[in-house]
């Protein structure tokens, strides 16, 4: 199985995984946990642990890490090396929804397809939204 795994600083892990889940529905191969505000790196490790738990040692991790370096990322990858993961993990920093969302959506695909696709969604997503602020029609009318 290849399992999603969303890690951040604060509650955007968590969020991310409930905007998912109203998307795709909630499912068993999306995991998410974060370092919230005060918490140290021991506790959010051992939360860690039991989030991954479901994964066993033929599974494929998808890591997504609101920032590379981080510390919830850099600490996820050593707890996965330690689980014996890292060699099928594959992990992307600068996570977002469109990002997660084509991981969630395309899961047939095979990882070196979907990691360009991931790649690629995530980076077209980023862009200036233009808005048309000319409102000298609605001015007149008023």
């Amino acid at each position: 199985m290849r399992y999603l795994l969303l890690i951040s600083h604060g509650t955007f892990a968590p969020g991310l995984h409930s905007v998912l889940d109203m998307l795709v529905g909630k499912r068993d191969d999306i995991l998410s946990t974060s370092m919230e505000d005060g918490m140290g790196a021991d506790v959010f490790v051992e939360n860690l642990k039991q989030t991954i738990e479901p994964i066993g040692p033929d599974d494929e991790v998808f890591v997504f890490g609101d920032i590379i370096g981080g510390s919830p990322l850099t600490n996820t990858l050593n707890t996965l090396t330690e689980k014996g993961l890292l060699p099928r993990t594959t992990a992307f920093g600068g996570m977002n929804l469109p990002m997660v969302l084509t991981a969630a959506m395309e899961s047939d695909l095979d990882s070196e397809s979907l990691k360009g696709e991931i790649i690629s969604e995530g980076q077209a997503a980023i862009r200036e939204v233009e808005l048309d602020l000319d409102d000298d029609e609605d001015e007149e009318d008023l």
